[in-house]
């Protein structure tokens, strides 16, 4: 089990995907993400495996990312950010995202 203290120490935030690209050198299909999470953390970029969203779907769409972790190279590509999402057999990740408008860079908690 994790503590709430272990909990507090990851770093989740809102974030809105400003450019999306092409990764053909990635091993399993994944996308290119340019995200926004505001003033204090600024843009990162995440690789993402979540192929059967749409470049238009996810364009100026809101995520929800962890912040904090180190970054993991994935082939070419240094990968900042982890997106988050649900794990479904049948749809893939599923993105998680407010259901209402926040600002790119709020806290999630």
């Amino acid at each position: 089990m994790a503590s709430f203290d272990e909990f507090l120490r990851i770093d989740m935030r809102v974030g809105r995907v400003t450019r999306v690209e092409d990764f053909p050198e990635a091993r399993n299909p994944a996308w290119k993400l340019w995200i926004d999470f505001g003033p204090e953390i600024g843009e990162r970029r995440s690789s993402a495996q979540i192929t059967h969203y749409a470049r238009e779907e996810l364009e100026g769409s809101l995520v929800v990312g962890v912040v904090n972790f180190p970054p993991r190279r994935v082939a070419s590509f240094d990968s900042e950010v982890l997106v988050l999402g649900a794990l479904d057999d049948e749809q893939g990740v599923v993105l998680l995202r407010p259901d209402r408008p926040c600002a790119p860079g709020d806290r999630i908690g």
